[in-house]
Formats: structure tokens, sequence, C-alpha cells
């Protein structure tokens, strides 16, 4: 048998990465939560092993989501020697937290995506957990971030971690104890949850906490800090967002005391806005040449729709719904934990019960809203999509498939049998969703893909 020579190979490694549908981040391309291309499953049930490609087991307590590089998925976790599991799932108002005085392990994985094997395993800390979590919550909900050089995991007070793709550590950062919770009593906490971005040579990471709250850059070689940016911010859990413009990069970060745009070079403030809602949770999304930020928490609920290249205070004068930089806004309707999707012209927005409302993304103007499936239920990851297809995940272990578009059409309730906190990723057909407890990829097998290619279906 002749051998490739190692040129050609690494050619032909360059060139299926390259095709590769890269899911790199939290909610994937530039959060957006959409890829397209190779059309993803619609229907599944994982108890039946309808088109289940493979179900891969994953050790500890995590709702972080999985990221995707070429062959390769990332996923985090944190396993503990706990003898009682005090998560609770669900919709409900506690807001005790869960003190886990057992040794946890903080673990990075990768698996195989075509297979789900795992192909190495990477402990970053060891050790007891420095603050408590929610009980809905955990000590492992950052989703990692990669360039397809790095892979970026955050274990919030347990450290900042670069490894590369063979699982390698190329560094590591202390960013002390990051303590996110409730902001009238510090004895309530509840983790951190921000993930990290990756812009450039830069980590991004945005840590809004008890005291001392900062956003700062890393250098994503050898970790060091390149900016660090004070903010006079209470504890929130939103991912920022690198809107990329025409005449200018500008940092988006979601707060309760305002909405702020900064240089992602500098780390400078640029713009700010209010008022929003006291628990920060969605990731500002971008589209249409728009920026898109919601909260649905308490006073407000707000949907803001900012115009980019703001400087100053941009927050609206009282009775005002739009300004020279704010295209549209309203004060209810924003989603508490889910982060909305944009998809075509259409924004779509998920409540914490499973209350799917539609917009047209440029004006505001309501398409439809319905109860998904006509029951609802508890939603805490954010919906994807692709191809044509809107996926909405639910606590209570069911994918709802909705086609996309200005009429509400449910194409599939897809039962996967384990509670889903974690937001799926979507990758070369392959709808991968994290359960509690195990990692599934859902698609058609190949000969029947070529059938539905086929008939046309």
């Amino acid at each position: 048998m002749k051998r490739i020579p190692l040129f050609l190979l690494g050619l032909f490694l360059v060139s299926f990465n390259a095709r590769a549908q890269n899911w790199p981040q939290f909610r994937g391309p530039s959060a957006s939560g959409v890829v397209e291309g190779q059309a993803a499953a619609v229907t599944w049930d994982a108890q039946k092993s309808v088109n289940t490609r493979w179900k891969t087991a994953i050790p500890g307590l995590a709702h972080s989501s999985p990221v995707v590089w070429g062959n390769k998925i990332f996923v985090t976790t944190a396993i503990t020697s706990a003898a009682k599991d005090e998560t609770r799932y669900g919709l409900y108002g506690d807001v005790a937290p869960v003190k886990d005085d057992p040794k946890h392990i903080w673990k990075v994985f990768a698996l195989d995506k075509q297979t789900g094997k795992i192909l190495w395993e990477r402990t970053a800390y060891e050790g007891l957990p420095k603050v408590k979590r929610h009980p809905k919550s955990t000590h492992a909900d950052s989703t990692p971030a990669t360039d397809g050089k790095h892979v970026i995991a955050l274990f919030g007070s347990h450290g900042l971690y670069a490894y590369d793709l063979n699982g390698k550590l190329l560094w590591k950062q202390d960013l002390g104890v990051l303590d996110a919770g409730w902001f009238y009593d510090p004895d309530y906490q509840w983790e951190y949850g921000a993930s990290p971005i990756i812009y450039k040579n830069m980590v991004i990471v945005q840590a809004d906490i008890q005291k001392n709250s900062f956003i700062a850059a890393y250098n994503i070689k050898n970790g060091k800090r390149l900016w660090i940016t004070p903010r006079e911010e209470i504890p929130s859990w939103s991912t920022p967002t690198v809107y990329e413009g025409k005449s200018r990069a500008e940092l988006v970060t979601n707060g309760t005391k305002a909405i702020r745009g900064y240089d992602p070079v500098t780390g400078k403030e640029l713009w700010r806005l209010g008022p929003n809602s006291e628990v920060a949770t969605p990731t500002p999304i971008f589209a249409h040449d728009l920026i898109y930020v919601t909260t649905g928490y308490r006073v407000i609920q707000p949907i803001y729709v900012i115009r980019p290249g703001a400087a100053g205070d941009i927050s609206l004068k009282n009775g005002k719904e739009s300004s020279d930089f704010i295209a549209w806004s309203k004060t209810r309707g924003g989603p508490y934990m889910p982060t909305p999707v944009i998809y075509g012209e259409l924004l779509y927005i998920v409540s914490n019960q499973g209350v799917l409302t539609t917009y047209q993304a440029k004006t505001g103007e309501r398409v439809y809203q319905e109860r998904l499936g006509g029951k609802g239920g508890a939603f805490t990851a954010s919906p994807v999509a692709s191809d044509g297809k809107i996926y909405l995940s639910s606590e209570d272990g069911e994918v709802f498939v909705v086609k996309a578009g200005p009429k509400y059409e449910l194409l599939a309730t897809n039962p996967v049998g384990q509670v889903m906190m974690a937001t799926p990723a979507i990758s070369d057909g392959l709808v991968i969703v994290r359960g509690v407890s195990h990692l599934f990829a859902f698609g058609e097998t190949p000969d029947a893909r070529a059938k539905s290619t086929k008939t046309g279906n």
C-alpha cells in the first residue's frame, strides 16, 4: 500500500477542518446560534436509538455546552464524591445555595465527533469548591472556546486554562475568587457562569461578581493579561460578544447597571445603555448590522436593538422606544435565561416557561406567540438554528424542532430522556446535545441521508 506524503496529509487535514462546520464557543460562530450547510436531523428518539448516532457518558455535573472544531468535541465537567446530589431542576424560585464540601476534580474532555469516543481527558484542578452554587447550577457552567489551535476552559474561581487540541496544557491563570451570587445577601453564592470568548490573539473574560467586577483580556499564546477594566456591576452570568462593524469592533456586555460597549483591543468603554434587569444572563447577539441585548428578570424585561458606532450614554429618554442609536426597544418580553436566536428576518425568543415569541428582527413587529408543543415546560438552554429549523431544548428532556418562518409549525418533539440545561451544538448534520449525564449526537445515518436527498425530502 502506498503511503500518503506527510505534506499531502497535512493539506487534507487543513481542507477537512476548513469544510467542517465548527461550533467554536458558547452558541457557536460569533455567538449567533446558527450554522448552515449539511442538513441536521429533524426527528430522533434517544431511548429507542432512533437517529442516535452515539451516546457517551460524561462523569460529574456540568451545564457547560459542547464546542466543536473539525472532528473533535470539547466539554468540561466537575466531578465530586458527594453522596447526595442536591441539584434541582424545573420552575421554582428558591435561592438558597448548595454547599459542596467534598473534593471536586475539574476536567476537560475531547471526543471524536463521528463516534463519541473519548480521545483524551485532562484534570485542570482538584480541591474543595471555593464558592457555593445555586441548586440549579453546577461548578462547571462556563462553556469552553476554541480557535482550532487552543482550547480555553474557564472554571470560575478555580482558574482559566489553555490546552492545545491534543490536550497539552499551554498555560493557566488564577483569576481569584469569582463570587457571583445574590446581591442582596453575599452568603447566597450561586457560582460563576459566563463563558470565555476568543477574539484575535485574546481570551476575553467578563467577571461580574460581588466585589471588584471586571472585564479583562489575556494573550492566548501565554496567558499574560493584556488589559483589565473595572466594572461597576453586581453579579451577572452573561457572556460578552464582539461585533465587528465596518468602522470598528465593539465588545458588548450585558449587565444589571448598564449594557456597555468597549473597544476590545484596549478595554476602553465606548458607550452604555440602561435601565436593565437585575439578573443579566442572555448573551448579546448581532445580525442585520444591529446588536441585540435582552434580559428578563425584574424590574423591566427589556429588548434593546442597538445601532453600532455609539458613544457615551445612549439610554432612551422617558417614553421613547427608539433614537439615533436604538433602532427599536421593548420594556417587556426579554428572556430570563435563554439567549434569543436571529434566523433570517426573524428574532426568536423563548421564555423560561416555554413560550416562543417571534418578532421582525429589524422593526420589532411581533409575528406570533405560541407555547411550545402546546405545553411549554422549563427552559434554560438557548435556541439554535440550522437549515430552516429552530431547535429548542427543555429541562424536561425534549427537544422541540420548529420550522423557521412567520407561521408557527412544530416539526417534531424529540425525547432525549435526560434533563438538558446546556445549549446544543450543530455540526455537519449532527445535533450534539448534552444531558445531565451523557453527551448525544443525533443525525440521520449516511444511507438515510442519501435516500432523503434523492427523493428531495
